[in-house]
């Protein structure tokens, strides 16, 4: 979630991918919100609010870490360089405005979560078409037949590869045939993305490595995965309690 509302900042051609997966994704969650506890009105205005909380956070954090550049030049605020940001203070603002919207409305977490779901499932396959626009997210080198060539090198389409899972994840969270109580499809969305960031890692040519040889973004993975899959369980269980 964090590069898909960084990407917001990105050149045009990724600027109008993004916006247009938060459109369709807005559009489809519309049509279940109520089947949640959630209306349509409040929908909108929970997106929006965190939108604007993770847009206006960002840039403002970034600044008070670097209070003394932005003393020099304090317009420079308004700046649109994407790199004057920062996505993980940016997510925290935006989460946090979208809990306070949630509770002023006395909106139920679970509910609402599982009615936003479809719009993370949709940025997903908006910031894969964004690294395939950019190439972003890049493979390592290959020698099979359906490499392709980028940044000097036959690499795995790796950009692909994410574009694939988010359709699949996608297709396995919008055609949910079961009810299962609130929560359970945001937390599965979780774990399948946190899961199909396990397999894909291993084909990137761009990921941070620690101690030489492990894999940053697989040893997140493994945690929100763990972490889902509990939560899940407990939910549940809590569930079959009554």
């Amino acid at each position: 979630m964090i590069e898909a509302f960084r990407s917001l900042f990105a050149p045009p051609r990724h600027f109008i991918l993004i916006v247009a997966a938060l459109w369709i994704g807005l559009t489809l969650a519309e049509k279940r919100s109520e089947k949640h506890g959630v209306s349509k009105e409040q929908l909108n205005n929970v997106s929006f609010y965190s939108i604007i909380g993770y847009v206006i956070g960002g840039r403002v954090l970034f600044a008070l870490a670097n209070l003394s550049s932005f003393a020099q030049s304090p317009f420079s605020i308004f700046s649109p360089n994407p790199d004057l940001f920062d996505p993980t203070g940016a997510l925290v603002a935006g989460v946090l405005v979208g809990t306070i919207y949630g509770q002023r409305q006395k909106l139920q977490l679970r509910g609402t979560l599982d009615a936003l779901t479809p719009i993370f499932a949709s940025l997903a396959i908006g910031l894969a078409l964004a690294h395939l626009a950019a190439g972003t997210a890049f493979g390592s080198p290959t020698t099979l037949p359906w490499g392709i060539h980028l940044w000097n090198a036959t690499r795995h389409p790796s950009q692909i590869y994410e574009l694939i899972a988010s359709l699949l994840i996608f297709g396995l969270i919008w055609f949910y045939r079961p009810d299962p109580p609130p929560g359970i499809l945001f937390l599965d969305f979780i774990a399948l993305t946190a899961g199909s960031r396990l397999l894909l890692e291993a084909f990137r040519g761009d990921s941070t490595l620690v101690l030489g040889e492990f894999r940053v973004a697989q040893i997140a993975a493994w945690g929100i995965l763990l972490m889902a899959l509990l939560a899940s369980e407990s939910i549940r269980q809590r569930e079959k309690a009554n």
